[in-house]
């Protein structure tokens, strides 16, 4: 399941976020439980991503908002992955979209 979750990051580092869904749903099903909300969290980042480029807000922001409560307890950092960092930027996007605006910067991860 490595290359499944190398593969996702490298979705979503390339804005590929339905790709990156993909991969990283493998990797969170097969995770061990103590693992799970932190694959899962990275999915919603990227579910979150995909439905803001669909034009969808409502969807964005649930995706946004069960992002930020998966990924809280990994923080600051977890398996590569800058979390403190990330939650940072899914709350500025949240705020983005709370505004009325999917115009939302890529994320970093």
């Amino acid at each position: 399941m490595a290359d499944a979750y190398k593969t996702g990051l490298e979705h979503i580092r390339a804005g590929r976020f339905f790709e990156a869904h993909e991969e990283l749903e493998l990797v969170w099903r097969a995770a061990p439980p103590a693992e799970r909300d932190f694959y899962q969290g990275l999915v919603h980042v990227a579910v979150a991503w995909y439905q803001a480029g669909r034009g969808r807000p409502v969807a964005c922001a649930r995706q946004l908002e069960k992002a930020a409560r998966r990924l809280a307890a990994y923080a600051p950092d977890h398996e590569g992955v800058d979390v403190a960092d990330l939650l940072m930027q899914v709350r500025k996007a949240a705020n983005v979209v709370a505004g009325g605006s999917l115009e939302l910067e890529p994320p970093r991860l």
